[in-house]
């Protein structure tokens, strides 16, 4: 069976990452999200679920902090779940997994949030470098990333 790893941040973007649970039943599934009052319900819910500190760009000093602790726990948790395939919905918490995972010539797929009608997150075009398949929810984003395809909502 596949390991595959579902990463995102807190919020939004986890909100649309958990619209795929149904996968989580077919593969040996773990996700990681950042560590917030609002996602301790996770541990109950999910056989295999491990954390990110939680940082905000709007407290830049912490943040730089936070985030360079965070590609630390993200190596450590790649190389302690060696996933085949890394599904992400973004943002910052995920990209230097991804990044992780695509040194280590995984499979990464990135799923453009919906809240981004018509412009690119910042973490998108970060990782559509990398991604071996670049998905997005509108049409429209699709100037922005040629190589992407748009499969509609997951919601």
């Amino acid at each position: 069976m596949k390991k595959v790893v579902f990463i995102s941040s807190g919020g939004g973007h986890l909100n649309e990452l958990l619209q795929l649970d149904p996968l989580f039943k077919k593969v040996e599934a773990y996700l990681i999200t950042e560590k917030t009052a609002t996602t301790s319900y996770l541990k109950k819910r999910y056989e295999r679920v491990s954390y990110l500190a939680y940082g905000t760009k709007d407290h830049l000093l912490p943040y730089i902090f936070i985030f360079g602790f965070n590609i630390l726990r993200s190596l450590y948790l790649y190389l302690k779940i060696r996933p085949d395939i890394v599904i992400t919905t973004g943002t910052h918490t995920a990209v230097p997994y991804c990044y992780i995972a695509h040194l280590f010539k995984k499979k990464v797929v990135y799923i453009e949030t919906f809240a981004n009608i018509t412009t690119p997150t910042k973490a998108g075009p970060m990782i559509y470098k990398i991604a071996d398949k670049f998905i997005v929810q509108w049409p429209g984003l699709l100037k922005y990333y040629p190589k992407a395809e748009y499969w509609g909502w997951i919601f």
